[in-house]
Protein backbone atom coordinates (compact mmCIF):
# COMPACT_ATOMS: atom_id res chain seq x y z
CA UNK A 1 0.00 0.00 0.00
CA UNK A 2 1.56 3.26 -1.16
CA UNK A 3 0.83 6.27 1.03
CA UNK A 4 1.25 9.76 -0.41
CA UNK A 5 2.93 11.87 2.29
CA UNK A 6 3.58 14.96 0.17
CA UNK A 7 2.94 18.29 1.89
CA UNK A 8 0.12 19.32 -0.46
CA UNK A 9 -1.65 15.99 -0.04
CA UNK A 10 -1.33 16.05 3.75
CA UNK A 11 -2.78 19.56 3.95
CA UNK A 12 -5.62 18.85 1.51
CA UNK A 13 -6.62 15.65 3.28
CA UNK A 14 -6.43 17.09 6.79
CA UNK A 15 -9.62 17.55 8.79
CA UNK A 16 -11.55 20.81 8.49
CA UNK A 17 -10.49 21.97 11.95
CA UNK A 18 -6.80 21.30 11.28
CA UNK A 19 -7.06 23.10 7.93
CA UNK A 20 -8.68 26.07 9.70
CA UNK A 21 -5.81 26.13 12.21
CA UNK A 22 -3.30 26.09 9.35
CA UNK A 23 -5.15 28.93 7.63
CA UNK A 24 -5.10 31.03 10.81
CA UNK A 25 -1.38 30.42 11.24
CA UNK A 26 -0.69 31.27 7.61
CA UNK A 27 -2.61 34.54 7.98
CA UNK A 28 -0.75 35.34 11.21
CA UNK A 29 2.57 34.68 9.50
CA UNK A 30 1.73 36.93 6.54
CA UNK A 31 0.55 39.75 8.83
CA UNK A 32 3.62 39.47 11.06
CA UNK A 33 6.00 39.58 8.09
CA UNK A 34 4.19 42.62 6.72
CA UNK A 35 4.62 44.35 10.09
CA UNK A 36 8.26 43.25 10.33
CA UNK A 37 9.17 44.75 6.95
CA UNK A 38 7.13 47.92 7.50
CA UNK A 39 8.46 48.45 11.03
CA UNK A 40 12.03 48.01 9.83
CA UNK A 41 11.56 50.84 7.32
CA UNK A 42 9.82 53.12 9.83
CA UNK A 43 12.42 52.70 12.58
CA UNK A 44 15.32 53.09 10.16
CA UNK A 45 13.80 56.29 8.73
CA UNK A 46 13.07 57.63 12.23
CA UNK A 47 16.68 57.08 13.31
CA UNK A 48 18.01 58.83 10.18
CA UNK A 49 15.61 61.77 10.63
CA UNK A 50 16.63 62.12 14.27
CA UNK A 51 20.33 62.23 13.34
CA UNK A 52 19.75 64.78 10.57
CA UNK A 53 17.66 67.03 12.81
CA UNK A 54 20.18 66.83 15.66
CA UNK A 55 22.89 67.99 13.27
CA UNK A 56 20.70 70.92 12.18
CA UNK A 57 19.75 71.81 15.74
CA UNK A 58 23.29 71.78 17.12
CA UNK A 59 24.79 73.52 14.09
CA UNK A 60 24.20 76.88 15.80
CA UNK A 61 21.22 77.95 13.68
CA UNK A 62 18.73 80.37 15.19
CA UNK A 63 15.82 78.50 16.77
CA UNK A 64 13.21 80.78 15.23
CA UNK A 65 14.72 80.28 11.80
CA UNK A 66 14.84 76.50 12.28
CA UNK A 67 11.19 76.51 13.37
CA UNK A 68 10.24 78.54 10.28
CA UNK A 69 12.08 76.12 7.99
CA UNK A 70 10.26 73.16 9.51
CA UNK A 71 6.89 74.89 9.20
CA UNK A 72 7.45 75.51 5.49
CA UNK A 73 7.93 71.83 4.73
CA UNK A 74 4.80 70.32 3.24
CA UNK A 75 5.19 67.05 5.10
CA UNK A 76 4.06 65.98 8.52
CA UNK A 77 6.79 66.37 11.12
CA UNK A 78 7.56 63.30 13.17
CA UNK A 79 9.87 62.24 15.93
CA UNK A 80 12.37 64.78 17.20
CA UNK A 81 11.18 67.39 14.71
CA UNK A 82 7.65 67.13 16.08
CA UNK A 83 8.85 67.49 19.66
CA UNK A 84 10.83 70.60 18.73
CA UNK A 85 8.00 72.13 16.70
CA UNK A 86 5.40 71.57 19.43
CA UNK A 87 7.61 72.88 22.22
CA UNK A 88 8.83 75.96 20.34
CA UNK A 89 5.31 76.88 19.20
CA UNK A 90 4.14 76.74 22.82
CA UNK A 91 7.18 78.71 23.94
CA UNK A 92 6.55 81.40 21.31
CA UNK A 93 2.89 81.75 22.36
CA UNK A 94 3.66 81.90 26.08
CA UNK A 95 6.68 84.17 25.63
CA UNK A 96 4.49 87.01 24.40
CA UNK A 97 2.03 86.88 27.28
CA UNK A 98 4.05 85.87 30.33
CA UNK A 99 7.09 87.18 32.14
CA UNK A 100 7.06 84.33 34.65
CA UNK A 101 9.83 81.93 33.65
CA UNK A 102 8.50 79.10 35.82
CA UNK A 103 4.99 79.23 34.34
CA UNK A 104 6.37 79.52 30.81
CA UNK A 105 8.61 76.48 31.19
CA UNK A 106 5.86 74.50 32.86
CA UNK A 107 3.66 75.07 29.82
CA UNK A 108 6.46 74.15 27.43
CA UNK A 109 7.33 70.95 29.31
CA UNK A 110 3.69 69.84 29.33
CA UNK A 111 3.50 70.29 25.56
CA UNK A 112 6.75 68.37 25.09
CA UNK A 113 5.50 65.57 27.32
CA UNK A 114 2.34 65.22 25.20
CA UNK A 115 4.38 65.27 21.98
CA UNK A 116 6.78 62.65 23.33
CA UNK A 117 3.88 60.44 24.38
CA UNK A 118 2.35 60.60 20.90
CA UNK A 119 5.64 59.82 19.18
CA UNK A 120 6.17 56.90 21.55
CA UNK A 121 2.74 55.54 20.62
CA UNK A 122 3.62 55.77 16.93
CA UNK A 123 6.91 53.94 17.38
CA UNK A 124 5.34 51.19 19.49
CA UNK A 125 2.34 50.67 17.21
CA UNK A 126 1.86 47.04 16.07
CA UNK A 127 4.63 45.77 18.34
CA UNK A 128 1.99 44.25 20.60
CA UNK A 129 0.61 42.36 17.58
CA UNK A 130 4.04 40.85 16.93
CA UNK A 131 4.23 39.82 20.57
CA UNK A 132 0.77 38.25 20.34
CA UNK A 133 1.67 36.28 17.21
CA UNK A 134 4.92 35.13 18.77
CA UNK A 135 3.31 33.97 22.00
CA UNK A 136 0.09 32.37 20.71
CA UNK A 137 1.07 30.77 17.38
CA UNK A 138 2.83 27.73 18.94
CA UNK A 139 -0.23 27.02 21.08
CA UNK A 140 -2.60 27.36 18.12
CA UNK A 141 -0.39 24.98 16.13
CA UNK A 142 -0.23 22.59 19.09
CA UNK A 143 -4.03 22.61 19.31
CA UNK A 144 -4.24 21.59 15.63
CA UNK A 145 -1.65 18.87 16.21
CA UNK A 146 -3.45 17.43 19.23
CA UNK A 147 -6.75 17.43 17.39
CA UNK A 148 -5.22 15.76 14.33
CA UNK A 149 -3.54 13.04 16.40
CA UNK A 150 -6.79 12.41 18.27
CA UNK A 151 -8.62 12.01 14.97
CA UNK A 152 -5.90 9.67 13.65
CA UNK A 153 -6.04 7.37 16.69
CA UNK A 154 -9.84 7.45 16.71
CA UNK A 155 -9.86 6.26 13.11
CA UNK A 156 -7.20 3.66 13.97
CA UNK A 157 -9.34 2.24 16.75
CA UNK A 158 -12.20 1.62 14.34
CA UNK A 159 -10.28 -0.98 12.32
CA UNK A 160 -9.21 -4.46 13.36
CA UNK A 161 -5.91 -4.79 11.54
CA UNK A 162 -4.08 -1.50 12.24
CA UNK A 163 -0.71 -0.65 10.75
CA UNK A 164 1.72 2.25 10.81
CA UNK A 165 0.85 3.19 7.24
CA UNK A 166 -2.72 3.85 8.33
CA UNK A 167 -1.88 6.21 11.20
CA UNK A 168 1.21 7.88 9.72
CA UNK A 169 -0.63 10.30 7.37
CA UNK A 170 -2.89 11.55 10.17
CA UNK A 171 0.03 12.17 12.51
CA UNK A 172 2.08 13.80 9.76
CA UNK A 173 -0.69 16.21 8.78
CA UNK A 174 -1.23 17.05 12.44
CA UNK A 175 2.45 17.86 12.97
CA UNK A 176 2.35 20.32 10.07
CA UNK A 177 0.21 22.57 12.27
CA UNK A 178 2.93 22.68 14.93
CA UNK A 179 5.57 23.43 12.30
CA UNK A 180 3.46 26.29 10.92
CA UNK A 181 2.95 27.64 14.43
CA UNK A 182 6.71 27.74 15.00
CA UNK A 183 7.27 29.26 11.56
CA UNK A 184 4.91 32.10 12.46
CA UNK A 185 6.15 32.55 16.02
CA UNK A 186 9.95 32.51 15.71
CA UNK A 187 10.35 35.50 13.31
CA UNK A 188 7.70 37.46 15.26
CA UNK A 189 9.51 36.96 18.59
CA UNK A 190 12.92 37.84 17.14
CA UNK A 191 11.54 40.95 15.42
CA UNK A 192 9.64 42.05 18.54
CA UNK A 193 12.72 41.85 20.76
CA UNK A 194 14.90 43.66 18.24
CA UNK A 195 12.38 46.39 17.47
CA UNK A 196 11.48 46.93 21.13
CA UNK A 197 15.17 47.63 21.79
CA UNK A 198 15.35 50.07 18.86
CA UNK A 199 12.19 51.84 20.01
CA UNK A 200 13.62 52.23 23.53
CA UNK A 201 16.82 53.74 22.12
CA UNK A 202 14.88 56.17 19.91
CA UNK A 203 12.61 57.24 22.75
CA UNK A 204 15.70 57.75 24.90
CA UNK A 205 17.16 60.04 22.22
CA UNK A 206 13.89 61.99 22.06
CA UNK A 207 13.79 62.40 25.83
CA UNK A 208 17.42 63.52 26.01
CA UNK A 209 16.78 66.07 23.27
CA UNK A 210 13.68 67.32 25.09
CA UNK A 211 15.68 67.83 28.28
CA UNK A 212 18.45 69.69 26.46
CA UNK A 213 15.98 71.81 24.52
CA UNK A 214 14.08 72.64 27.71
CA UNK A 215 17.34 73.83 29.28
CA UNK A 216 18.02 76.14 26.33
CA UNK A 217 14.51 77.59 26.45
CA UNK A 218 14.75 78.03 30.21
CA UNK A 219 17.92 80.09 29.83
CA UNK A 220 16.19 82.28 27.24
CA UNK A 221 13.10 82.75 29.38
CA UNK A 222 15.26 83.55 32.41
CA UNK A 223 17.04 86.26 30.43
CA UNK A 224 13.67 87.76 29.54
CA UNK A 225 12.59 87.66 33.19
CA UNK A 226 15.81 89.32 34.32
CA UNK A 227 15.50 91.94 31.59
CA UNK A 228 11.90 92.70 32.62
CA UNK A 229 12.92 93.03 36.26
CA UNK A 230 15.79 95.34 35.31
CA UNK A 231 13.49 97.50 33.19
CA UNK A 232 10.93 97.70 36.00
CA UNK A 233 13.66 98.62 38.47
CA UNK A 234 14.97 101.38 36.21
CA UNK A 235 11.47 102.79 35.72
CA UNK A 236 10.86 102.73 39.47
CA UNK A 237 14.16 104.48 40.11
CA UNK A 238 13.34 107.16 37.51
CA UNK A 239 9.94 107.66 39.12
CA UNK A 240 11.51 108.20 42.55
CA UNK A 241 14.04 110.64 41.09
CA UNK A 242 11.26 112.60 39.37
CA UNK A 243 9.23 112.77 42.58
CA UNK A 244 12.29 113.92 44.47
Amino acid sequence: MNTDLSLVTLISEASILVQLVMLILLAASVVSWFIIVRKHKILKLSAVQASVFEDEFWSGADLSELYTQLSRRHIEREGMEKVFETAFAEYARSYKHSDDSAMLMSSVQRSMKVALSREEEKLESNLSLLATVGSTSPYIGLFGTVWGIMSAFTALGAVKNASLSMVAPGIAEALIATAMGLFAAIPAVIAYNRYAEKVDRLIGRYENFAEEFATILQRQSQRKTNSSKKTSSEKSQQTHETEA
